[in-house]
């Protein structure tokens, strides 16, 4: 944990489209950590992905928390002392972090598109992780091979080297690299940070000490192990929680409109009647 004396924990939404019940689940049990913690809640504007994010997701993810209970220290509408609490405003310090990688040897230039690593690959990927085993291809290119090519940055892993942590939810998690997880992407061929490095560099900066966040990131947090130890970074402590499901057993997304906080407001609920029901 990075700062033992005042525990931090942090909501973190992406401005992707309009947030579900399962954001608010989640998200609720990191506030109420918090409170029990008698730490600080801190949120963040995940905005990165330009070719999803919209302004107005961002009006509506502010104004759907307030209206849901929450209430943070620290944010992108009231700033703070980690500021600035968009990632868009943050790109100094990821491509910071991206030449600290390169310069140690831990990345490497890949020029497979995602259409090539589906052709590439004969197995089937892990039940536990969307993402398909990066094969290796682009593990040996030479500059010559990537010269006038747009290339993305990916981290090599440690094959075989199992990466385990204890979850405050679920207990002892080991993942072994280049079986349940492979190369992944820390910078995207776009010029934009992955996931993987903007999470991580932001937690540590911001000494985030728990990361509350969804079961279906768990593999994530191998990966991010990685990129906290490469840069020499204290990781935070996780906690993972269950995803809400609908009627169907699929988990719910973003795509579920008729479960928006937004809707179900519309629709009169009342937020106390939906957190009553957890």
């Amino acid at each position: 944990m990075n700062s033992p004396e005042k525990y931090r924990g942090r909501l973190a939404p992406s401005p992707t489209g309009f947030l579900h019940l399962g954001h608010a689940r989640t998200f609720w049990v990191a506030q109420e950590r918090a409170r029990a913690h008698g730490g600080e809640l801190i949120l963040r504007n995940d905005d990165l992905d330009s070719t999803r994010y919209k302004m107005e997701f961002v009006d509506a993810m502010l104004e759907d928390l307030r209206w849901f209970g929450f209430k943070w220290s620290e944010g992108p509408d009231i700033g703070g002392s980690f500021a600035p609490y968009n990632q868009s405003e943050r790109m100094i310090f990821y491509q910071d972090a991206l030449e600290k990688l390169r310069a140690g040897g831990f990345i490497y230039p890949c020029t497979c598109s995602r259409k090539d690593i589906q052709a590439a690959i004969t197995a089937p990927h892990p039940e536990n992780d969307e993402e398909p085993i990066y094969p290796g291809t682009c593990r040996e290119n030479r500059k010559s091979e990537i010269a006038n090519r747009k290339f993305s940055w990916r981290f090599r892993v440690p094959d075989g080297e199992t990466i385990s942590f204890v979850d405050g939810n679920f207990g002892e998690q080991r993942f072994i690299a280049g079986n349940d997880f492979g190369d992944f992407v820390v910078w995207r061929h776009d010029g934009v940070p992955a996931y993987q490095l903007s999470c991580a560099v932001d937690d540590a900066m911001m000494q985030i000490t728990e990361v509350v966040r969804g079961a279906d990131l768990l593999v994530s947090t191998a990966r991010q192990i990685l990129i906290y130890r490469a840069l020499g970074l204290a990781a935070p402590v996780f906690f993972h929680c269950e995803l809400m499901r609908d009627e169907r057993g699929e988990r719910l997304a973003k795509r579920h409109d008729a479960l928006s906080l937004r809707a179900l407001r519309a629709r009169g609920d009342s937020a106390e009647k939906l957190r009553y029901a957890w």
